[in-house]
């Protein structure tokens, strides 16, 4: 298996390269996260940002308005009153999950939204940068796979974490520790999730995240960037709880990119460190 294999193949829940576009830096400057906005830009660009401001402006009213409809049922589903085939992720009224295995969320209803909560929750996990330490990961792996398949994957997921190679190429020392004034980072943000499948003890859940991924250091060759996968989990409910059984990952959906300034190395360490996690759950 080649590192590029390694790092795409999910088992860190959406590290893998992707092709980013870096700012260029204002007055000759060397930091990758600060800089100048993308070149190009014709005089119309502050025409387009006002254009832009006030059709989210007009979208917002547009929202509110609805919101204060007082759950008209009647035209919720369009014009010819069909229901969405959607079921977007929001509030159930179904208490969240209270209980903690390892720093992970579990006691997930058995029903498909349980499933889909196991699901964002046990992608946060298993992208995190607590997969890099040896114990922390342990303890991840045996809370969020099936103990048969959580056997089956302590070895190699080791093997793959604790590999020179790998490590270098990501920017952090062989032991796998950052390198000095930098900040690692490696975080998943759920956009979504649907399940695909359900029948009881089993279900198949999709996934969509973005991810965060780098070094965040004034330095450094491998500055933070973004991603974007879609993740299968196959969930078997087993011993009270959902347990993932299997995952697949594909790349995408993949948004357009804002014209914005990367932040600069200092803000992007201060917002992994100041700003936690959700638990997720419906």
């Amino acid at each position: 298996m080649s590192l590029d294999d390694e790092r795409n193949d999910g088992l860190f829940g959406g590290s893998g390269e992707t092709r980013t576009r870096l700012p260029e830096g204002e007055g000759g400057g060397d930091d990758v996260y600060g800089g100048a906005r993308r070149s190009g830009r014709s005089g119309r660009s502050s025409s387009r940002s006002l254009v832009t401001v006030v059709g989210v402006v007009v979208l917002l009213i547009a929202a509110i308005a609805f919101a204060n409809r007082g759950g008209d049922e009647s035209s919720a589903g369009g014009g010819d009153g069909k229901k969405s085939d959607t079921s977007p992720t929001a509030p159930s009224g179904t208490k969240p999950v209270g209980g903690k295995n390892s720093g992970i969320p579990s006691g997930f209803a058995h029903d498909e939204q349980g499933a889909q909560s196991a699901a964002a929750n046990y992608a946060v996990a298993l992208g995190s940068a607590e997969m890099f330490d040896k114990d922390q990961r342990h303890g991840i792996v045996n809370t969020v796979y099936t103990p048969d398949e959580a056997t089956k994957r302590q070895s190699s997921l080791d093997k793959v974490y604790s590999g020179e190679k790998f490590l270098t190429s990501i920017g952090l020392n062989a032991d796998g520790s950052a390198p000095k004034n930098t900040k690692f980072v490696s975080r998943i943000i759920p956009v979504g999730t649907k399940a695909t499948k359900f029948s009881g003890d089993r279900a198949s859940v999709e996934i969509w995240y973005s991810s965060l991924f780098g070094l965040a250091g004034e330095d450094t060759k491998n500055p933070v960037s973004e991603s974007w996968f879609t993740n299968t989990y196959e969930l078997r409910w087993v011993d009270g709880d959902w347990k993932v059984a299997d995952f697949r990952q594909k790349d995408g959906p993949v948004p357009v990119g804002r014209d914005q300034r990367a932040s600069t190395a200092d803000d992007m360490a201060k917002a992994v460190e100041q700003f936690g996690g959700f638990t997720y759950a419906r």
